[in-house]
């Protein structure tokens, strides 16, 4: 019940931003980032255990009303690597080529402030991971229709390792 009066208020909301009547409000919002790959239990050829891998994110976001949106956020890094398992007790190893990592993200805005939260996977050539995905950034609006923000998410791929990145996103909203 308790559940039911959360989406009942959700919902209400959202309508009374749309019976407000913005006819010129943008929807749609695209993003790219560059990134920075942070892993904290990664192999190199040096026994050096942190990682820092270059990547970049796609975003898509929708709308729903002036506070929520949905979006698919992908994030792809752009080298080779392998981590040692999360939860392994004989030390496995895991390697990684060119992973893709989609996620279907919630977010919740709050001023110049996004909290973001979804789940999602992890395509590489070697073995597909499940991911949680949860999010923050910071934007500045330039311009109608163009955003900058700096953002940073935690990845959590299960049974496997985890992963935050940092980067810069510049968005459109159409």
């Amino acid at each position: 019940m308790k559940k039911a009066v959360y989406i009942i208020g959700f919902l209400l909301s959202c309508m009374g931003v749309h019976a407000q009547g913005e006819a010129k409000e943008n929807h749609h919002k695209i993003g790219v980032a560059l990134t920075h790959v942070n892993i904290s239990s990664g192999i190199d050829g040096s026994g050096n255990k942190w990682l820092t891998l270059p990547g970049f994110s796609l975003d898509y976001d929708y709308r729903i009303c002036e506070k929520w949106s949905l979006g698919l956020h992908t994030d792809i890094i752009i080298e080779k690597f392998a981590v040692e398992e999360n939860l392994s007790s004989e030390g496995k190893t895991l390697e990684r080529s060119y992973p893709i990592a989609p996620a279907i993200m919630g977010s919740r805005r709050f001023g110049h402030h996004t909290v973001m939260f979804g789940a999602g996977a992890e395509f590489a050539k070697e073995e597909n991971l499940f991911l949680n995905r949860i999010g923050y950034e910071y934007g500045i609006e330039i311009g109608e229709k163009w955003e900058v923000a700096a953002g940073l998410n935690y990845d959590f791929r299960w049974n496997a390792y985890d992963s935050y990145i940092l980067g810069i996103v510049i968005g459109r909203s159409f």
